[in-house]
């Protein structure tokens, strides 16, 4: 679990790196979803993961982080809740207990669904404005394992799309056609 919780910080200076600003209006793989709308997600996933790394509930965290947190500053508000999250992440409690919509869970499955969503996201965002993604080579080792035994066994219904067939060789095909997205997307 530690080398996911290390991960995180690489993994997100995918997403950082990524030269978003003025297009926040392309779509993404995500069906509905811009590339505005996506950040907003991540935005606000990484908002949250202090207070639930230092043992907070849903209910005590509330609404805060409901709707727009990107504002004015999109990339900003980006830098700023991903700086705070991987330094909460660095304090967290490894054998800790985390408060989720799921009910409590380890820490280490919060840190893997974290991982999976920057991975998977970045790759979302990455092909959203047309350039290929460079993900994290052991983020997507540690992102496959994780996901292939709750893919297999449906424990994943709602969360990402069925998962699509791909014969390509690729790792990060393989991921992102597991999590429902097809390997060749791009923005029509």
């Amino acid at each position: 679990m530690s080398t996911v919780i290390e991960l995180i910080p690489e993994a997100s200076r995918v997403v950082t790196e990524l030269p978003l600003e003025g297009q926040w209006d392309r779509p993404t793989p995500c069906e509905g979803w811009r590339v505005r709308d996506l950040l907003n997600h991540l935005t606000s996933e990484h908002l949250w993961a202090p207070h639930l790394l230092r043992g907070e509930t849903l209910e005590q965290v509330g609404s805060r982080y409901d709707g727009d947190v990107l504002g004015q500053d999109p990339m900003g508000a980006w830098r700023r809740a991903i700086t705070s999250s991987v330094l909460a992440w660095g304090q967290a409690d490894p054998d800790g207990v985390v408060h989720t919509s799921m009910g409590q869970i380890p820490l280490g499955e919060y840190a893997s669904q974290m991982l999976v969503d920057l991975t998977v996201h970045a790759w979302d965002l990455a092909r959203a404005i047309g350039v290929r993604p460079h993900l994290v080579a052991d983020a997507v080792e540690e992102c496959l394992a994780y996901e292939q035994p709750r893919v297999g066994a449906g424990e994943v219904p709602g969360i990402f799309a069925a998962p699509v067939s791909t014969e390509s060789e690729s790792r990060v095909d393989q991921l992102v056609a597991l999590l429902g997205r097809d390997p060749a997307w791009a923005p029509a």
